[in-house]
């Protein structure tokens, strides 16, 4: 396959299933081996990272105006009712350290699982009932709230969960925040909210590090860091990079207005024929 329409398709992929809770890693995985590509050699290691990146910063641009508004009444908040401990920037680092450090900690058994279709498969279908059942039972239940009033009980509880999708690839980040958030009593738009703010520093800082693991051991296999660009290569990961970027920001945008009057269900059921279709498939 050309590389420009193989960059535009992976551009796509993870420009789509990046914020939505359906894996981006497990759609990358799927794509990869269906259309027999490697993205484990140097080049497309570093194309997975640059479009990941390309994902990563739509965030903080398209919730730009609400990053300003919480940096401008910090440590009051907007109510004025917020201290230097619970205001909202504060409880997402607390969130992201409470992922960070189990899944530092985690790192050998992440890396050992991350390439098994079985893995994801199950992953994406234990996911979806999850969903399914945490948001038919408290998606409606929790109608009101705001950023504003999410606790340190429940930033630390959504961070802890969100470790699952850095051990179980096809788990989803997206999925793993927003049902620990519906449960621990955030409203769908809250917890949504809230996993879209922790998901820029904990996405930001897992792209560097993998990067930078990378370009550290050039002699491993796969790593990047003896890779020389040309003028094709650097087109490429453009293509993707921007792409992704385009994606990712129509995906947030469109993703939180859905919610706002439905449910997670469809992207549950999406989750579960998906997850069938992945183990049918990995085990012929």
């Amino acid at each position: 396959m050309n590389d420009y329409v193989l960059s535009f398709l992976l551009g796509i992929v993870e420009g789509l299933t990046e914020f939505l809770p359906v894996s981006s890693t497990a759609h990358l995985r799927i794509t990869e081996a269906l259309l027999g590509i490697d993205l484990s050699n140097g080049y497309w290691k570093m194309f997975s990272i640059v479009i990941q990146l390309g994902a990563i910063l739509c965030l903080p641009i398209y919730f730009r105006g609400r990053i300003s508004e919480f940096l401008r009444t910090f440590p009051s908040g907007i109510r004025g009712d917020r201290t230097v401990m619970t205001h909202p920037l504060t409880l997402t680092l607390l969130a992201f350290v409470c992922t960070a450090v189990p899944a530092f900690l985690l790192t050998k058994i992440i890396g050992k699982h991350l390439e098994s279709l079985i893995l994801m498969g199950s992953a994406l279908i234990i996911g979806g009932i999850i969903m399914w059942a945490v948001d038919a039972m408290y998606g409606e239940r929790n109608r009101s709230g705001d950023v504003e009033d999410v606790t340190t009980g429940q930033a630390i509880w959504v961070g802890l969960c969100q470790t699952l999708s850095a051990v179980f690839p096809g788990t989803s980040r997206s999925m793993a925040t927003i049902a620990a958030g519906e449960l621990a009593g955030m409203s769908r738009t809250t917890a949504l909210e809230f996993s879209f703010l922790l998901s820029i520093p904990t996405m930001i800082v897992a792209t560097l590090y993998d990067f930078l693991k990378s370009v550290r051991h050039p002699e491993a296999a796969g790593s990047i860091g003896a890779f020389t660009f040309n003028s094709h290569g650097v087109v490429v990961l453009g293509i993707g990079f921007l792409v992704s970027f385009l994606v990712a920001w129509a995906v947030v945008a469109w993703f939180m207005n859905w919610v706002r009057s439905r449910g997670f269900a469809p992207f549950a059921i999406y989750r579960i024929v998906a997850g069938i279709a992945v183990l049918i498939w990995a085990w012929k």
